[in-house]
């Protein structure tokens, strides 16, 4: 069988750039999404990085809340690699305010970036997978979206929705050879969350059992597991990886 194909959104940030390298590990064709704001320099130079590192990683623009955008994007990537075989869908965004300070604009922003995103891009691969009955979508929702966060109705909203959509989704095709399962993660150690200072962090893992945030490498090899031949029986799931910061 010829090399399977996985498209990672938002692939160049700390979380994706973790799932990529680790699905090429796992050898899958990987290729990156990103929008970045229509910087393609900084995503070339992103590429770059990871062929220094030893990671041969494609890139694909595309800004995935819109869908015209999503469908240029997820059509270049099968007009040159073919059916997409996995799906990850991590590209998400923030805008965070308390609800009755919260405008119109940042719900929307949120919902489309984080969920309508999902049904976008999704909905333009799934049918390939039908088609070779083989097919992986993995959906990077977080850990407040199963307990809430002050400040983040829009986002906690959205990456709930995601379980939904799992859920139903998995059980329409399940029966093709596809699943689909979510990864919520916890406060994970990227460079934008190292940014916000030591005595921050030292705060929030003080809330963590495990007495340490995550790392994006903790994510990719889940959802490298979820991607794999081994994960066939496991569907409409959800993998929660916060250090124990939330139990249900």
């Amino acid at each position: 069988m010829s090399q399977r194909v996985a498209l990672v959104t938002g692939g160049t940030g700390g979380i994706g750039t973790a799932i990529c390298r680790e699905l090429a590990t796992a050898g899958y064709l990987v290729i990156a999404g990103y929008n970045s704001g229509g910087n393609h320099d900084k995503a070339k130079a992103w590429q770059d990085e990871q062929r220094e590192a030893g990671y041969e990683i494609d890139v694909a623009y595309g800004d995935v809340s819109d869908a015209e955008s999503a469908k240029q994007c997820v059509d270049g990537v099968v007009g040159k690699y073919g059916t997409v075989h996995c799906l990850v869908n991590n590209a998400g965004i923030t805008r965070d305010s308390t609800f009755r300070k919260m405008t119109l604009e940042q719900w929307d922003q949120v919902m489309n970036a984080n969920l309508r995103s999902v049904f976008n891009m999704t909905r333009l691969v799934i049918n390939g997978m039908l088609e070779e009955k083989w097919g992986r979508v993995v959906n990077i929702s977080s850990v407040n979206g199963q307990k809430g966060q002050f400040g983040q109705a829009n986002y906690a909203a959205a990456k709930a929705g995601m379980h939904g959509f799992t859920k139903s989704l998995a059980q329409e095709v399940a029966a093709k050879g596809v699943t689909v399962n979510t990864v919520s993660p916890g406060y994970i150690m990227t460079s934008m969350v190292a940014a916000i200072g030591d005595d921050i962090l030292e705060k929030i893992a003080s809330t963590i059992p495990v007495g340490r945030l995550g790392k994006p490498e903790e994510i990719a090899y889940t959802v490298s597991f979820l991607a794999s031949e081994r994960a066939a029986f496991i569907t409409g799931s959800n993998v929660a990886i916060n250090g124990g910061q939330h139990m249900f």
